[in-house]
């Protein structure tokens, strides 16, 4: 039977790569679920061994490695609350079994790196058309970027984004930096509408009003937000970026 999701749910294939896995000897999906999201204790409403330190005990270690040997790449090592880089320990935390988020400062160098690919794209489909972003008259240089102009830059980031992130998690500029976006929740490639809608709400304002400006407050905003480093255009659509290794 086929895994892929029913056309146009908009759910990721289960057998993305990228999706979190749950821990062996548990049920799929049940360490992310969110506290009260229906996982059932053990029989006698005990919790499972390692969840309580035997009494007058320290608790034990959470998922340590064998001496001499590295954690899993995609959770496993200890977390401490609020960390963003952490393991896997704490099956609530949305970022456990999910590779560190990527560093602010290289997304904003990804996102420039695009903007100038997509840009040329815009220049060279526009240029010929005579619609112009500069106007020179003697001494005297008018800056007005027409509504045309504006349509077509719009459509062609939104469908520039939107297709790669749906498809890898990856723009070319992420690419190159190592980097990709993931589905806060499980860590897989978001969806086409997820895609859309957070290119719409990075795209839409750059292209027809605010640009530098809307840019620099949307994607900055990972710069200060804590703990996932969300600037707001992940927010809209409830993604990260991690890096990838």
């Amino acid at each position: 039977m086929s895994t892929e999701p029913p056309p146009g749910s908009g759910q990721p294939p289960d057998d993305d790569p990228f999706r979190k896995q749950p821990p062996p000897g548990q049920g799929s999906g049940s360490p992310y679920d969110a506290p009260g999201g229906g996982g059932q204790p053990p029989p006698g409403g005990q919790p499972p061994p390692g969840g309580q330190p035997p009494p007058g005990g320290q608790p034990p270690p959470y998922q340590q490695p064998p001496p001499g040997q590295q954690p899993p790449p995609y959770g496993g090592g200890p977390y401490t609350a609020g960390d963003p880089h952490g393991g896997g320990a704490y099956p609530n935390d949305p970022l456990a079994g999910m590779p560190p988020l990527a560093e602010s400062g290289k997304r904003t160098l990804a996102r420039i790196v695009d903007m100038i690919l997509v840009g040329i794209v815009v220049w060279l489909l526009t240029w010929p058309m005579g619609v112009h972003e500069y106007s020179v008259n003697g001494n005297n240089i008018e800056y007005g970027k027409s509504f045309a102009q504006s349509v077509v830059a719009a459509v062609l980031y939104i469908a520039y984004d939107t297709y790669l992130i749906s498809k890898s998690g990856q723009t070319l500029g992420k690419k190159w930096l190592n980097m990709r976006v993931a589905n806060l929740n499980d860590g897989s490639t978001p969806s086409v509408q997820t895609s859309l809608a957070r290119a719409a709400v990075l795209w839409l304002p750059f292209a027809f009003c605010c640009a530098c400006i809307w840019t620099a407050i949307c994607g900055g905003w990972s710069f200060f937000d804590r703990p996932y480093k969300m600037g707001l255009h992940d927010k809209a659509a409830k993604t990260v970026v991690v890096s990838v290794r």
